[in-house]
């Protein structure tokens, strides 16, 4: 089996709108060698997708994306092989996922204090089992015809920054890889040109002290990633002495990424899982 490893997806434990079966399957029939489990926040989904992907020979590489801001800003963390019953991180993720319910109220009330007629029963119900999150809320704006799609809804509403856009309850990206790294994982920068002040995407400033926190690798193939932003990402990487890696951000449906779109070699896998505390 050749492919390499897409190493960021997502499903309907989050965000994503097809379930991690759906995913192991898609990985296997486009040859892929290993996969990312790596919901927004949580760890609910590593079950079914080990289920799924027994006798399959495809390696999972189980994390969750973790939700860290910095001066308003998202910055995302990626902790791969992290232990789902470590306390404080579950702690942590459950604080998360527990505030996203109520920053969705407080997101629809903007919408309509926009003049943009939002029911908070339809984002619930467009979420179903999975954390409530932006793109549902996204959806249920496209419902009502405001606005064409979701990524205008994102454009107009809800970036960072944005009118209808409520900050989060969330712990600073230091803290985010040391929580990571003490639960026995690994921690990689997520995307970094896509959040930060005026679309200059995460300060080499602060990569620099993430990485003095344990930080092991930055997402410099990520397929919203400018040719100039993988480049850059890339040296900044070598420059700190991390891993250079690649994921797809997958969402099914819920954005045009394409499983497998970027990946990341064999080899760096097994350098990343060498930074793993046993």
């Amino acid at each position: 089996m050749g492919g390499g490893y897409d190493l960021h997806t997502h499903s309907t434990f989050s965000d994503g709108t097809t379930s991690p079966e759906s995913n192991v399957e898609a990985a296997v029939a486009l040859g892929l060698e290993g996969l990312g489990v790596t919901d927004h926040d949580t760890t609910d989904g590593f079950e079914r997708a080990r289920l799924a992907a027994d006798d399959t020979g495809l390696e999972l590489v189980l994390g969750t994306e973790f939700s860290a801001e910095h001066e308003g800003f998202s910055v995302h963390v990626l902790g791969f092989w992290i232990d789902p019953g470590h306390a404080a991180l579950t702690d942590e993720l459950e604080r998360l996922r527990d505030e996203r319910t109520d920053r969705a109220r407080r997101i629809v009330e903007r919408f309509r204090e926009l003049g943009i007629p939002l029911e908070f029963e339809r984002v619930l119900q467009l979420a179903g089992t999975a954390p409530i999150g932006r793109p549902h809320i996204a959806e249920a704006v496209v419902e009502t015809g405001a606005v064409g799609d979701t990524k205008e809804v994102f454009d107009r509403y809800l970036a960072d920054g944005g009118p209808a856009y409520v900050p989060k309850h969330a712990v600073g990206p230091r803290r985010a890889v040391e929580l990571l790294t003490a639960a026995c994982g690994v921690a990689v920068l997520a995307h970094p040109g896509l959040y930060g002040r005026d679309d200059r995407g995460v300060d080499p400033g602060l990569v620099e002290e993430m990485a003095g926190a344990g930080l092991a690798g930055i997402e410099a193939d990520h397929p919203d990633h400018t040719a100039e932003q993988r480049r850059a990402y890339r040296d900044l990487a070598v420059g700190l002495g991390l891993e250079v890696t690649g994921g797809s951000d997958y969402h099914g449906e819920a954005k045009p990424n394409r499983l497998g779109s970027a990946t990341t070699d064999r080899e760096v896998v097994e350098r990343l899982r060498s930074w793993v505390r046993t």
